[in-house]
């Protein structure tokens, strides 16, 4: 029988605990129509994990009964942030939602000089991130920010120990990223590509220029490519 899995804002100790969520609360009684007796899994967003078995709803809370607490060893040892460009709405949900399963801890929407689309639904892809790090095993959900400028990305991404900007001019870009490499920023540009004065911004930034090789790849199938490579050290 399946378990199914959610990540809650709430400190997870084995013993009795009620959880005030009408969403959450929804979806086990109304959608998965889970009773009394149900097992359900159980993380709290900062790396723990418990089974946990439903011991009755109140009006809008559910009462469950903690059981195996331990720690979730899924989380990549690498922390990459993805630094990608406002896209339309459905590529730039689908970026979140697959960065998010590759195991990405950060998430800046990026506004480049050939941005076009500007308005993010930000309840939307947080509710995606979420639903995805559920899915995906995880016990981290993703932090996402505001949307940046392309000049706010580029100093936050200063603090990395390593930063590839992704373009078709760019080398290709080494399988290996090096072990010491432990936090990395991934920058992915709109639809039209980066225009002449961010590529220089970036050789400036000492960026390391790259490309995922000979073909064009649409933004959004870079951005999850390219993620995942930065999160598994280019394997």
């Amino acid at each position: 029988m399946k378990i199914h899995r959610f990540i809650i804002n709430k400190d997870l100790v084995e013993g009795r605990l009620e959880v005030v969520d009408n969403e959450l609360f929804n979806q086990l009684k109304n959608v998965l129509r889970l009773g009394v007796g149900s097992k359900v899994s159980l993380a709290d967003s900062k790396g723990r994990e418990a089974l946990a078995e439903i011991k009755g709803f109140k009006k809008g809370s559910i009462e469950l009964q903690l059981q195996e607490a331990f720690r979730n060893d899924k989380e990549p040892a690498r922390e990459v942030t993805l630094y990608c460009s406002v896209l339309k709405r459905e590529n730039f949900e689908l970026v979140v939602q697959k960065a998010t399963e590759v195991g990405v801890k950060r998430i800046f929407p990026l506004v480049a000089e050939r941005t076009v689309k500007l308005n993010l639904k930000m309840e939307r892809l947080q509710k995606i991130i979420k639903e995805a790090a559920e899915q995906s095993g995880r016990a981290v959900v993703p932090i996402l920010y505001e949307p940046v400028s392309f000049k706010g990305a580029v100093t936050h991404a200063k603090e990395n120990s390593l930063n590839l900007f992704f373009d078709i001019s760019g080398v290709s870009l080494k399988k290996n990223l090096g072990a010491q490499k432990n936090s990395i920023g991934v920058f992915i540009g709109p639809e039209g590509g980066w225009t002449a004065k961010e590529l220089e911004s970036a050789r400036e930034s000492k960026f390391e220029i790259v490309s995922l090789g000979k073909l064009t790849l649409r933004a959004e199938t870079a951005a999850i490519v390219a993620s995942y490579i930065a999160v598994n050290n280019g394997i």
